[in-house]
């Protein structure tokens, strides 16, 4: 095979073999004969058994297939037990207690809000790993959490009058967080460090916080303060001060900004958010990830006519009243998500002909980048305890989980690990995972460090197992139905059950309106109380809003509260979101199938003719949605269930497709680099793609988009290159 390397029965990616022999494997321990051997082997054992648990996902979905067809409607108590005879419901394991050890603080003991972002890009990586630490100004200033009425509006050149809402609410907000014994931080003229902190209000009273134990440190001289820190819920927040800036010109206490720590933590991604089909794509993300682990990883970029080279952040350092130091973190601890079990990629070929599975290359790949953090030698550490942190996604129930631990013990032991140093997150994505979340738990008990909610993927999953069933609700009548709020408790309720509290991460979904930071605030406290210790966010920004939600509730406190509390229903996660009727008018499915294409081909022609996996695509109200190929599951799966139904017709949806690509066309016609696809539908390889999505959505595995999507990107990678 051309541009390919052979060593140990593999043809591997001249590009993927280059980069592993000269900048992954120089520094650290171990032999690049020794690591190609044990690849090969764990590639040899584990693809057979990888193949075998697809074929058995396949095998349930026609056994599911036959079983709606045969019965419907269904009646619910012979459904149940049609789904324990082939196991798809499985016996649930006795009670028990995750082992796990070795857990950094930020998953264990803290609460607060998780990034997730594309690891091909350098640049947004940076900035998630900086997100550490965020400016509650300016996430306030710049979003339409302060309102522009009485003239706040934000423009080109600072607004005083925006300002001071600005400051309005930020002092408000520490009232509640570290509230003075008299008085309001409103009226502060002075912040002085004695033996203590003494607090000056404007009537020259002195007054101290209600909780002193609260300020653990500052910048600067003891006379002459930078900032001050202090610790809330497990939370760090600091006071800046700078007489001759802006803002603390005109604050009569000097102060400044108020600094949140925001991103605890962030899932660097291999999976959903990005475009990834051969050996070049993987190595872009593979050494985005190794310049994370040494911490040499840069960017360049420009703003206002300047160059500006971005980096990571060093660690904060603070003074106490005692004359200790103290250090914090000044990133964000990383994950890596891997790719699930489903796909393969040309990268490595095994010794018969085969494509490798990708999640196994993912693991082998990712963990020896690890190992350049495990030394302990860079100027950067992401874990202090000595773990490696994968988030693996998309499996379906305890025995997919179980695969993944069984190869993650095989890395370990090709790398000379110790054992679980690989530490588990396990995405409670799909629907034999959701009623079978015990058992996968337990399959993964001495390393699982993370469950977290994807309603996305979940629904998508929901609506492809369920095929046959019927027609499903519209997709916002979905988020309706019983089985939902079900899912979102089971998760909390199980993972607490299993001594998750303190010890490990429970986690719930995406905010995915990025452009509405005042809704958001308002409503994602509703993830936080429902006793997550951590909630995905969509950028920077979001994360240091989010974390105003776990200052304002104690995680762990509530988490005894809610372990108390009737567990959440099987049957209620196992009722189907059918329609309870169908009579909806020409109007009602035309919108429907109107905004479902608007979502898949402003994702997809993206995808497809730039790679780019992750995109804000404006809905058919012109409102920016975050999609990825989760979303993108559950509109191409929506309308194949509407097609199967009769709801609508190939002509209606092809229809759609045609009237919604020429407004995606218009919404991109800025872009220089932008495709049409209207000017030639049929010979676009975007366009084909979104429709083979919709039209063959039924024979996709599980409903999954991967397949379709990578077979036509590497098609209009071809057609690049010719």
């Amino acid at each position: 095979m051309a541009n390919n390397i052979t060593i140990e029965n593999l043809s591997i990616s001249q590009c993927l073999f280059d980069f592993i022999e000269t900048e992954v494997l120089p520094g650290i321990s171990i032999e690049s004969s020794h690591f190609w051997k044990k690849f090969s082997t764990i590639i040899d054992e584990l693809s057979p058994q990888n193949k075998t648990l697809l074929a058995k996902r396949d095998a349930m979905q026609t056994n599911i297939d036959n079983y709606h067809q045969s019965n419907r409607p269904h009646e619910f108590s012979h459904y149940k037990n049609f789904l324990k005879d082939i196991n798809y419901l499985e016996p649930v394991v006795k009670d028990f207690i995750i082992n796990t050890n070795g857990v950094d603080d930020e998953l264990a003991v803290m609460a607060g809000p998780q990034l997730v972002v594309p690891i091909m890009n350098a640049r947004f990586a940076l900035n998630a790993v900086n997100a550490r630490w965020g400016s509650l100004y300016d996430a306030l200033y710049g979003t339409d959490v302060i309102s522009s009425e009485g003239g706040a509006q934000p423009g080109v050149q600072y607004n005083p009058t925006r300002g001071k809402k600005v400051v309005a609410f930020a002092k408000e907000y520490l009232d509640k967080t570290i509230p003075l014994h008299v008085g309001s931080h409103t009226q502060v003229v002075r912040y002085q460090l004695t033996d203590h902190l003494v607090i000056t209000l404007d009537n020259g009273q002195k007054t101290s916080l209600q909780n002193p134990q609260a300020f653990i440190g500052y910048t600067g001289k003891i006379n002459h303060i930078s900032s001050l820190m202090f610790k809330n819920n497990g939370l760090h927040l600091e006071l800046l001060f700078d007489n001759n800036s802006t803002i603390g010109q005109q604050d009569q206490s000097g102060l400044s900004d108020i600094k949140l720590e925001s991103a605890l933590t962030t899932i660097m991604d291999c999976e959903d958010s990005v475009a990834a089909v051969d050996g070049e794509d993987k190595v872009t993300a593979y050494r985005n990830w190794l310049g994370l682990m040494t911490g040499t990883l840069s960017a360049n970029l420009n703003k206002k006519g300047k160059t500006i080279t971005r980096t990571m952040h060093h660690d904060v350092k603070l003074a106490t009243l005692n004359d200790e130091e103290v250090t914090l973190k000044g990133r964000s601890l990383m994950f890596i998500r891997n790719v699930g079990h489903l796909m393969t990629n040309n990268a490595i070929i095994d010794s018969q002909g085969n494509e490798v599975p990708e999640g196994i290359i993912d693991a082998m790949v990712t963990s020896l980048i690890a190992l350049h953090d495990l030394q302990g030698k860079q100027k950067f550490n992401n874990s202090l305890k000595g773990s490696i942190y994968i988030v693996k996604p998309k499996m379906h129930g305890s025995d997919e989980v179980a695969f993944a631990n069984t190869l993650f013990s095989r890395v370990e032991d090709a790398l000379a690990l110790p054992k679980n140093t690989i530490k588990m997150g396990i995405m409670d994505e799909e629907r034999r995972t959701s009623i079978n979340l015990k058992n996968c738990i337990y399959a993964a008990k001495d390393r699982v460090v993370f469950i977290n909610t994807g309603f996305l993927d979940r629904t998508g999953d929901e609506i492809h197992t369920s095929m046959l069933a019927g027609a499903m609700a519209r997709k916002a009548d979905i988020k309706l139905t019983p089985w939902i709020s079900a899912y979102e408790n089971n998760n909390v309720d199980v993972g607490l059950a299993c001594g998750f509290s303190q010890k490990a991460q429970i986690g719930k979904g995406m905010w995915p309106i990025p452009d509405q930071m005042s809704n958001m605030l308002a409503t994602k406290i509703n993830h936080v109380e429902a006793g997550a210790n951590t909630a995905w966010v969509p950028s920077p920004t979001a994360a240091t809003l989010h974390a105003l939600h776990y200052h304002r509730v104690n995680v762990f406190n509530l988490q005894k509260q809610l372990s108390l509390r009737e567990p959440a229903s099987v049957d209620d996660i196992l009722t189907i979101p059918l329609a309870p009727n169908t009579d909806w008018n020409g109007n009602e499915i035309e919108q429907e199938i109107d905004n479902n294409c608007q979502g898949i081909l402003g994702y997809v022609v993206r995808w497809i003719n730039h790679g780019v996996g992750c995109s804000k695509v404006p809905d058919i109200n012109n409102v920016g949605l975050m999609e990825d190929r989760a979303t993108l599951r559950i509109s191409s799966q929506h309308i194949a269930n509407w097609l199967t139904h009769n709801i609508c017709t190939t002509d209606q949806v092809q229809s759609s497709l045609q009237k919604m690509a020429r407004i995606v066309d218009k919404q991109n016609e800025q872009d220089p680099s932008y495709q049409a696809m209207s000017d030639n539908f049929s010979n676009s390889i975007a366009f084909n793609a979104a429709a083979a999505l919709i039209f063959e959505g039924t024979k996709q595995p599980n409903g999954y988009t991967e397949p379709l999507l990578h077979a036509y990107r590497l098609e209009k990678k071809r057609y690049n290159n010719t």
